[in-house]
């Protein structure tokens, strides 16, 4: 039986991943602020309720556009209607959002996305001593993802924050370290580049080799690889 797999709806990244997100892993984006994290979340989501399903998302950060989804695709309403929004604002909000989630997972969703994983994870860090708890909290979300995107095989797509090492400034570290790494069977870096050229590094996966890289462009209607904008060019 082949591996089932959803669109990320972007060519670019379709090409990246031999056809889109796999259905029963987590898929962690993490890079620089800027890099279109966020843009791949609002792609995959249209393609998911286009395709007939509901999507679950988990806005942390507050950058959940309608402006910016208008952009992707102006007839905004249905897409609006069959979206589950969860907006925690404290990393306690945060776990109440994940206990409710279980409850929640039927035949009508086709995705859940968490935007991103860890900026109240990472506030919550600071205000405590004892990090032991939090690092816990944050497995157990990590696992409570696993095990649906398993049992009902609905893709997962998780976005994170990265932060520069004090002893290698050049290297990215990946906010939540092993927990992520471990938890994700897919990992894509993207990096800034010059102009308004981003990079996507496919940096762990459980079927294709890691490494593979594309270089796109983020518009206002969508992500696209450098092929794709020449022929748009003509």
């Amino acid at each position: 039986m082949g591996i089932g797999r959803v669109s990320t709806g972007s060519q670019a990244f379709d090409m990246l991943l031999c056809g889109g997100y796999e259905n029963d892993v987590v898929s962690t984006i993490y890079g620089p602020a800027g890099t279109g994290k966020t843009t791949l979340c609002l792609l995959t989501l249209l393609n998911v309720i286009k395709s007939g399903k509901k999507a679950i998302f988990i806005d942390t950060e507050g950058g959940f556009s309608i402006s910016r989804l208008e952009q992707l695709e102006p007839d905004i309403k249905p897409i609006l209607e069959n979206i589950l929004f969860f907006k925690p604002t404290s990393f306690e909000e945060q776990k109440k959002a994940f206990e409710t989630l279980r409850g929640m997972i039927d035949d009508r969703v086709g995705l859940i996305i968490v935007d991103s994983i860890s900026m109240l994870y990472r506030i919550e860090m600071g205000k405590k001593e004892d990090i032991s708890q939090v690092n816990r909290d944050l497995g157990a979300m990590i696992a409570l993802l696993t095990e649906i995107t398993r049992k009902k095989n609905i893709p997962v797509l998780i976005t994170n924050q990265v932060y520069s090492s004090f002893d290698d400034p050049e290297k990215v570290n990946m906010v939540g370290g092993d927990i992520l790494k471990y938890g994700s069977k897919c990992l894509i870096e993207l990096q800034l580049g010059h102009r308004n050229r981003r990079r996507a590094i496919l940096r762990k996966h459980r079927s294709l080799p890691s490494d593979r890289d594309e270089v796109f462009e983020i518009r206002n209607e969508g992500i696209f690889d450098i092929e794709e904008i020449k022929e748009k060019e003509i």
